[in-house]
């Protein structure tokens, strides 16, 4: 009996002191450079923003905030390298809207999108806009439905590739209309421009940013954004829900997230920090300039936010019957 009473104090006393070697190692938290894995190409618009957030959260902690680009998979060779690192608050993921997405567009992932992260905020989100060529004979939304329903299957759109927020905003389009469209891929929405201008196909959901230039040299006609709201970038063009499509609801988004078991003292800290990057003259005039706006929030609220994206579309995207393997 007294050997089993000293076998628990002596467990007791572990665990003890782990936690209070955990609390004063969050306490002394950063004492080193922090890596920000981003799941894109240098030079993109989410590279771009992920930097100036690294910039931001640099400042605010006292430790440099790299940024390490591991594109591929939708971002999916990004979250598998976060999932497996430690939980300790020195290696940070700056996921997209595809880290919900790619649960139920991939059939086997090397991660849990839920249980192998631990959600710090969201960060931003961003309106996709429906345009079609300038010389379509479609000049509202009202337009584009009435004709689809009366021609099922005859309008084309262009996508950056399967299961790209671009195609997901179609699916989503013609799910809440009933409309039928054909969906054509391109590698990028650089290689779709060139025919979506020259009427080859009769219309896209492209991210605002590359969109809104060809909108205002007169080669694109914007119907409306993606957005239940219209954005602060272009605020002349409708919502797609305010032009009649009720419901219609879709962001290209970002967050920031830890491995799993992330300390809360950590996480709790990274939110604070991510909070007063947000609140920077500089951060929003970045984010304004993709089109985006900060979304600011508790890591609970990112949490529970995550979850409803991934049932959200993982219904659209059963029904659509998209998977990538």
């Amino acid at each position: 009996m007294n050997q089993l009473l000293h076998v628990c104090c002596r467990a007791a006393l572990s665990v003890l002191a782990l936690c209070l070697g955990t609390l004063a190692w969050a306490d002394d938290y950063p004492s080193r450079p922090i890596r920000l894995i981003v799941g894109f190409s240098p030079g993109g618009a989410a590279d771009s923003v992920g930097r100036a957030l690294a910039e931001g959260l640099s400042a605010r902690l006292g430790q440099p905030v790299v940024v390490e680009n591991r594109a591929g998979a939708n971002g999916n060779l990004a979250a598998d390298l976060t999932a497996k690192a430690a939980p300790d608050g020195y290696t940070l993921y700056f996921p997209s809207v595809g880290h919900a997405v790619n649960a139920s567009l991939y059939k086997k992932l090397g991660h849990d999108p839920v249980r192998d992260f631990t959600p710090i905020g969201k960060v931003f989100a961003a309106p996709n806009l429906l345009v079609v060529p300038i010389k379509s004979p479609h000049k509202s939304v009202a337009d584009l439905m009435a004709f689809a329903r009366a021609n099922p299957g005859k309008l084309s759109f262009a996508s950056s590739g399967a299961g790209t927020s671009v195609h997901l905003s179609a699916e989503l389009f013609m799910h809440l209309t009933r409309v039928e469209m054909v969906h054509i891929p391109y590698k990028g929405t650089g290689s779709a421009m060139p025919d979506l201008i020259s009427g080859v196909v009769d219309l896209s959901f492209p991210n605002l940013p590359s969109a809104l230039p060809l909108v205002k040299s007169g080669q694109l006609r914007a119907l409306g954004v993606t957005t239940d709201k219209r954005s602060s970038a272009a605020p002349q063009i409708p919502s797609i829900a305010e032009a009649g499509v009720h419901g219609y609801d879709m962001s290209t988004w970002y967050g920031l997230v830890g491995p799993a078991r992330l300390p809360p003292e950590i996480t709790q800290r990274l939110n604070r920090e991510l909070q007063a990057v947000l609140q920077l003259p500089s951060f929003r005039e970045r984010l304004l300039v993709q089109g985006a706006e900060p979304t600011p929030g508790t890591a609970e609220e990112f949490g529970r936010f995550l979850v409803s994206e991934i049932e959200r579309w993982r219904v659209l995207i059963r029904q659509a019957g998209v998977t990538l393997d």
